[in-house]
């Protein structure tokens, strides 16, 4: 269920300032994005996993309000943060 410590490190190298930065708000969305991605994995084979899905829907729920702060922050930086993690469509 977790993510493996080598993917951790490649998605905070690739989305956050440095190497060690994981208070970066981009930082948080991309791992928050990948932990969504792998329970939504999970809640397919397990659909009666209940506590499962509180934890997607709270997940879910924390990334949102990231980006809304990233939006009013810098709305160039959320944008193409959205691009490459697809997340939704942009208009």
């Amino acid at each position: 269920m977790a993510i493996n410590l080598k993917n951790k490190a490649e998605i905070i190298e690739k989305f956050g300032k440095n190497a060690q930065d994981t208070g970066s708000v981009e930082s948080q969305i991309a791992l928050l994005t990948e932990k969504v991605l792998e329970l939504t994995e999970h809640l397919k084979s397990n659909p009666k996993d209940f506590q499962g899905r509180r934890g997607l829907l709270m997940m879910v729920g924390k990334r949102k309000r990231l980006l809304s702060y990233l939006k009013k922050r810098n709305l160039d930086d959320y944008r193409k943060l959205i691009k490459e993690l697809n997340i939704r469509e942009t208009k």
